[in-house]
């Protein structure tokens, strides 16, 4: 599994390339933009045709965003699942009694491995140094002893994904490494492929 989140701020023909790694084979798509109200996320979604809305998790503002479109789902970021403290469980099987994928962000192996909700995937980050943050420098988390589904995050790209893999982490994330590249289709379809080629083998 290979899931991409939106760049922070809008860049340049952002839509147009989106649609494009949608026909790539973009299947979890995260949009994840601070900064926008919920009116803004909306003209967004708006932009995006709607056959590939339900490839997109959605960061902010997730019981308005499930409810106005066909999405695929939410993801919790570390301080947000932190702060249901005892309702995470309610919050979370509300969501996936819908039908909803639900994901979370973790920062250390140990509290992913403590959390006794079930998430659909787990996001652990930095694995590498991040591509889109010069000073985060990379963990090398090794997971292969937790049984979770878990996705590594931070410095991810054709040519570290085989590394990823080697650690134990069963899907990759990019931000970075596709949104920076001079051709950002073209650096997620070698992603693509370097995450095959390593499952394959």
């Amino acid at each position: 599994m290979i899931f991409l989140i939106s760049p922070e701020n809008d860049i340049t023909n952002e839509i147009d390339i989106l649609h494009q790694l949608f026909e790539a084979g973009l299947t979890h798509f995260h949009l994840r933009k601070p900064n926008k109200t919920f009116n803004e996320h909306c003209e967004y979604l708006n932009q995006v045709d709607e056959k590939y809305h339900p490839f997109i998790m959605t960061h902010n503002f997730p019981n308005e965003l499930t409810n106005a479109y066909t999405l695929k789902g939410i993801h919790l970021e570390e301080r947000k699942w932190r702060a249901q403290k005892h309702k995470l469980q309610n919050y979370v099987s509300d969501f996936k009694k819908q039908g909803f994928t639900v994901s979370s962000s973790y920062h250390e192996t140990k509290d992913l491995e403590a959390q006794t909700v079930a998430f659909d995937y787990y996001i652990l980050s930095p694995v590498f140094g991040a591509i889109s943050k010069s000073n985060m420098k990379g963990r090398g988390f090794d997971v292969k002893h937790i049984s979770k589904f878990i996705t590594g995050m931070g410095g991810i790209n054709a040519e570290t994904t085989p590394e990823a893999i080697a650690l134990g982490f069963r899907g990759v994330g990019a931000l970075g490494g596709v949104w920076n590249a001079e051709n950002p289709v073209q650096s997620f379809k070698a992603l693509q492929e370097a995450f095959i080629n390593v499952k394959q083998n």
